[in-house]
Formats: structure tokens, C-alpha cells, sequence
């Protein structure tokens, strides 16, 4: 009994550390695009050509880039270990953050079930 709970703990701590690092991903998304939306604003403030600064423009939204696919990393092996927990003894499926399912790989790209949350 006591190998069924250790092995339920560390499938916990590894499910709600994946919807950290999923929620970390997303916000540094975020923020980044804000950024840009501020180096945007400066230049127009500043009155200077849209060239000037253009390179770290180019480096921020590659920043960006590698966000997104970090993201859609994460995804992939939130599938993975979903999957995965069938093959561990013991362990019993357990939903961890939102009361949604993990998205299905058919999932159209860009849909959401959305839910209001009081």
C-alpha cells in the first residue's frame, strides 16, 4: 500500500508541475508580446524610423517563436504522460488543474472550450 501512495505522489507532483511550466510558457507569451507592443509605441512616441531598433524587433518576436513551440512541447508531452499513466501500476487517472479532459491531438489548432469560473 505504501509503493501504491509514493508512486500516486510523485504522478501528482509530476501533473501539477506540468500545468506550471504549461501556465509559465503562456505568461512569458504574454509578456513578451506586450513588449512588443511597447517597442512599438516607443518608436512611434520617439518620432524614429521603423528600421531603427529593427533588429531587436526581429530578436524579440524570435523569442516569441521559440515560446510557441516550447508550448507546443509541452502539449505533446502532456499527452505523452497522459498516455503513459496507463502503463504505470497502481496509478489511477487523476485530472490535475482545469476539470477539462487534456486536449485531444484532433483538436481543430486555436479552439478552446471555454467555461466561466466564479
Amino acid at each position: 500500500m505504501m509503493r501504491k501512495a509514493a508512486i500516486q505522489s510523485a504522478a501528482y507532483d509530476v501533473a501539477t508541475q506540468v500545468r506550471a511550466v504549461e501556465d509559465q510558457i503562456e505568461s512569458a507569451i504574454a509578456a513578451i508580446a506586450e513588449l512588443q507592443g511597447r517597442m512599438i509605441h516607443a518608436r512611434s512616441v520617439a518620432g524614429i524610423a521603423t528600421a531603427t531598433g529593427h533588429e531587436a524587433f526581429e530578436e524579440v518576436a524570435a523569442s516569441i517563436g521559440a515560446l510557441v513551440t516550447a508550448r507546443g512541447g509541452m502539449a505533446k508531452a502532456h499527452m505523452v504522460l497522459k498516455d503513459t499513466q496507463a502503463f504505470v501500476p497502481g496509478l489511477r487517472a487523476t485530472g490535475f488543474g482545469d476539470l477539462g479532459e487534456c486536449p485531444e491531438e484532433s483538436a481543430p489548432a486555436g479552439s478552446a472550450d471555454l467555461r466561466v469560473v466564479a
